[in-house]
């Protein structure tokens, strides 16, 4: 029902900027919050920022003040701008949407972006 397609990661160096694009496509429902998360080798999948169809914003303390996630309902996409990338930034990120369709709601995952940065 639900295909994610992240895009835009790269390599970096620290202090540097990234800007991460999610466009979903669906063939029915509507899409609620969508996710960005971020899991390094051997870490497990942590929540970086949220946003709702609202555009009310959530971010993970260690990235408060540096990354912004903003959405563009109309065209499905959501973006998240990563500011003053650190080292400790370094992971595959991972776009998640959430879908409902009446009284059901899934999760889809997109298929991961690698963003490395560099000291």
């Amino acid at each position: 029902q639900v295909q994610l397609v992240e895009s835009g990661g790269g390599l970096v160096q620290a202090g540097g900027s990234l800007r991460l694009s999610c466009v979903a496509s669906i063939t029915f429902g509507t899409i609620n919050n969508i996710n960005w998360y971020r899991q390094g080798p051997g870490i497990q999948r942590d929540l970086v920022a949220s946003i709702t169809p609202d555009n009310i914003t959530n971010y993970a303390d260690s990235v408060k003040g540096r990354f912004t996630i903003s959405r563009v309902n109309a065209k499905n996409t959501v973006y998240l701008q990563m500011n003053s990338l650190k080292p400790d930034d370094t992971s595959v990120y991972y776009c998640n949407a959430e879908h409902r369709w009446k009284f059901a709601l899934s999760n889809f995952w997109g298929q991961g972006t690698q963003v490395t940065v560099s000291s």
